[in-house]
């Protein structure tokens, strides 16, 4: 692989996060290289491209810090021994560690793998992992264990920075867990580190391998993205806010990697890897379940510019008996491989997407069409409500952008602020801009939790009249929309608005307007009176039960105009498509189904356009937790 071929746009690689089948975090000390190369020809037999690696913290700089009267520090040595005077040796790096991995990183070439290497890894599964003299120290914020970081990397950067095998450097495994720090201090442990790399390297990208970022607080996408040049999630459902609840084959938990992915990239500005992605073993998922999930993620992440999908782990670790598998249950059962070398259904998927992937007439997959964008806005909890907005986006038939309340605001047909929250919500100046693109003729769509925006009137053709705590929880009508759907009512505050310009789409029992449209300027402003996006978010079921509430129709309502560009519809909500320009009169269409049941093709082309051919799945029938891929040409 080139080494910008993370980064292009449209790259696409499969992969897995390795350590060795006979020993896990151990295996460097544990050295034995007949396995390693036995795991690396099954993992390369499968059609794996890549391996995030990891050269442990303490065994390739095991510093000791001797003492004098008072505890004071006097110098590092390798137990009792001097550090050497060459380069290795000043960098605190032990060189049968770097003989190690240099062997290593020779059997990945041999073997046609490629490395992502994530440098400092001090948090690994669980455990905390540093070398003896830096183990007390906050090692986010101490100087003396910055400075042995920069050496490290410094140094290990140099020893490989030729090596064929190496396609871009990691910052180290969640390096956001293995400190306390502002966000001031973690802006400069990012700089450092990616700086030193830079420096000894200038050729290889840097990946940020943190996991948990968010819009505001210590470690945000906006930092990462400034400094480094590939962002990524580990989008496990367990840990991940909001996500664990509805079975892993179903539309959330599919959509969550995608999501969060798109996420990052968005607010980060920098491309976005799927690095780390499981199930968590069979309690989660069955091994058949798990793999039509996979191939479920496969697709979602390919069609939505998301670079890459890498599972954690390639191994087995259900024989280990140290830490950290001896303390976590949830670490053992995660492998790719069994212990006894057999793969898994979800490699066996991952193979095939492979094979077919490398089979297809272009290089990488053009940036899917996004009609919209969400505006994630002050006061509320910003990932809560990108998550459900993405997912009654791709239900509706269109996709979207994400964007802070203080950054830049692309041009788009369609804007969301979605379950407005908070005091402040959208700087003035912000949503100035946004009411002048409006009355130009775009379409706005706001809905409210517990937001009190100012200049309500005049944008949105309704006066609010009294606001109050819900006592009770009712119905909505949406009698404004065909069949006349039904809501459930929910929100904290009950805000009573009367009509001024706006038609009445959707009414409470005693006639709260819920949902209504008025003209502005050439646009039009969309306004729900509920916080749709919040609810829907901590509510399991909503999305795939088959008594889930339509509130996708509320979506598809307001982005009708949006989506007249469309070369393809689908009635269908747990099916979602993806529309990617070849040529101006040829497109690639990816449709998804997102739902563990297979389901008929509900699939309707525009008039002026025409099937071409099928590149993946079948006209006939949606595969359950499968993919149809058409080209369709005008």
């Amino acid at each position: 692989m080139a080494v910008a071929e993370l980064l292009a746009p449209g790259a696409f690689v499969v992969g897995a996060n390795y350590w060795a089948s006979h020993a896990g975090t151990q295996m460097w000390r544990d050295w034995q290289p007949a396995v390693v190369e036995a795991d690396l020809q099954r993992l390369a037999a499968a059609g794996l491209q890549v391996l995030r690696v990891f050269p442990l913290w303490p065994d390739f700089q095991p510093l000791d810090q001797l003492r004098t009267a008072g505890g004071r520090p006097v110098e590092m040595r390798f137990g009792e021994e001097p550090l050497p005077d060459d380069a290795v040796g000043q960098a605190g790096l032990d060189p049968t560690m770097l003989q190690r991995f240099g062997w290593f990183a020779d059997c990945a070439t041999r073997h046609r793998l490629d490395l992502l290497v994530g440098l400092i890894t001090g948090w690994m599964s669980g455990r905390f992992y540093a070398p003896p003299a830096l183990a007390a120290l906050d090692a986010l914020t101490d100087p003396r264990s910055l400075r042995w970081q920069l050496r490290f990397v410094r140094e290990f950067v140099s020893q490989f920075r030729e090596h064929p095998a190496v396609v871009a450097w990691d910052l180290g495994n969640e390096c956001n867990v293995m400190g306390n720090a502002n966000r001031d201090q973690t802006y400069l442990w990012t700089a450092n580190i990616a700086n030193a790399i830079r420096a000894a390297d200038p050729t290889r990208p840097v990946v940020s391998g943190m996991h948990s970022l968010s819009p505001t607080g210590a470690w945000t996408m906006a930092d990462q993205g400034e400094l480094c040049d590939l962002l990524c999630t580990h989008p496990y459902p367990v840990f991940t806010p909001h996500c664990d609840q509805d079975p892993v084959d179903t539309i959330r938990t599919i959509l969550h990697s995608t999501a969060e992915s798109r996420y990052y990239a968005d607010l980060g500005g920098k491309p976005c890897l799927c690095q780390e992605i499981g199930t968590l073993g069979p309690m989660i998922a069955s091994e058949e379940v798990a793999a039509r999930f996979i191939r479920s993620c496969l697709f979602s992440l390919w069609a939505n510019d998301c670079h890459g999908l890498l599972w954690w782990c390639a191994n087995e670790q259900t024989e280990l008996r140290h830490a950290p598998y001896d303390w976590h249950a949830v670490e053992r059962e995660l492998g790719l491989l069994r212990v006894d070398g057999t793969a898994k259904p979800v490699l066996e998927t991952i193979s095939a997407f492979r094979a077919w992937h490398g089979g297809l007439p272009f290089d990488r997959l053009p940036a899917a069409r996004r009609e919209a964008v969400c505006i994630l806005t002050e006061g509320q909890d910003p990932w809560a409500v990108a998550y459900s907005s993405f997912i009654l986006a791709k239900q509706a038939g269109f996709d979207l952008v994400f964007r802070d309340a203080t950054q830049p605001l692309p041009d788009a047909a369609l804007y969301l602020l979605p379950s407005l929250s908070g005091h402040a919500m959208i700087p003035r100046r912000q949503l100035l801009a946004l009411e002048q693109r409006i009355a130009a003729g775009a379409t706005l769509y706001a809905s409210l939790d517990t937001g009190l925006p100012a200049g309500f009137e005049p944008l949105f053709g309704l006066e609010p009249q009294t606001r109050e705590r819900r006592r009770e929880w009712g119905e909505v009508v949406l009698d404004g929309l065909s069949g006349a759907p039904t809501l459930p009512c929910r929100g904290d505050f009950k805000v009573r608005l009367r009509p001024t310009r706006a038609t009445v789409l959707g009414r409470e029992a005693d006639g709260n307007p819920v949902l209504s449209v008025a003209p502005y300027g050439e646009g039009a402003t969309w306004f729900c009176n509920l916080p749709l996006e919040r609810w829907l978010t901590a509510t399991p079921g909503v999305f795939h039960a088959p008594d889930a509430p339509p509130a996708w129709r509320v979506y598809e309502e307001f982005s009708r105009e949006a989506r007249l560009g469309r070369a393809a519809a689908c009635a269908d909500p747990l099916v979602a498509l993806t529309e990617h320009e070849l040529g101006p009169d040829e497109r690639l269409i990816v449709a998804l189904n997102q739902s563990p049941q297979d389901r008929p093709p509900r699939l309707h082309l525009a008039a002026d356009w025409a099937l071409q051919d099928v590149l993946y799945g079948h006209l006939g029938e949606l595969a359950a937790n499968d993919a149809t891929v058409l080209r369709v040409r005008r």
